[in-house]
Parts: structure tokens; sequence; C-alpha cells
């Protein structure tokens, strides 16, 4: 009896397994590494501005290649300086920010890997990275 009850529970357990596994493949939901394919002057604005509401306003300067090679992202903090331009400071305490875009479905998802919010970049198209690409 005892035999019989563990065998049954070991099954309801393979089988919700198979089942979740089941629904996040369905749904497609799987994050892929990902680079944006054709930048435009909109999509180039769009992370941008989502970078910079990422960072709680704070301008963001990005290359016109930013995740065209390669699916991360690392914005370093402006230093302060003094209106002739000198740094106030001798370091930069500040430690830089990560995202990476991902591919979610046919959806171009950027990733901020710090508080692991998600913003859908409407403007951009992006193709999964090749498994050889993926560092």
């Amino acid at each position: 009896m005892i035999g019989a009850r563990a065998a049954s529970g070991a099954a309801l357990a393979v089988a919700a397994l198979l089942a979740g596994t089941a629904c996040a493949t369905a749904s497609g939901r799987e994050d892929r590494p990902a680079v944006l394919t054709t930048p435009t002057a909109a999509s180039r604005a769009e992370l941008a501005r989502t970078l910079s509401a990422a960072l709680h306003g704070a301008p963001v300067t990005i290359a016109a290649d930013a995740l065209t090679r390669e699916s991360t992202l690392i914005i370093e903090r402006t230093p302060p300086r003094t209106a002739s331009g000198v740094p106030l400071s001798g370091r930069e305490t500040g430690r830089p920010e990560h995202f990476r875009l991902v591919k979610q479905g046919s959806r171009c998802v950027l990733v901020h890997e710090r508080t692991g919010e998600r913003w859908t970049l409407k403007a951009a198209t992006c193709a999964p990275l090749s498994p050889s690409a993926v560092r």
C-alpha cells in the first residue's frame, strides 16, 4: 500500500512538472538573448527614453550601434563636473547599470539586470543571437 501511494505521488509530481513545462513552452515566454536588427531613429529614441526612465529620468547617451552586436548594454554614470568641465571628485563610486535585450516570442524586451524590470520596445525589431554568439 505504501509503495502504491509513493508511486501515485511521484506520478502526480511528474505530471505537474510536465504540465508546467508545456505551459511555459506554449506561451513562448522563454527569453532568448537578442540584438537589434534594423535600428531606426525611432527605435534608438525609444531605447534612449526607456533607459532614461529606468534610471529615474537621468539623461542617457547611447551609441548608434547599441545592442546591434551583443545583447548586453552597460550604462555608466556621468561624473558630476564644474561649470568649466572639471570633475568634482577624483573617482566615481557609482556602479554602472546593466541591461540586456531578449526576444520573448515576437517581442523585443529590455531587461534591467539589477531590478528585473522589463520594457517591451515597440519600435524595435530584433532577432535572437545565434548560440555561438551568446557569451
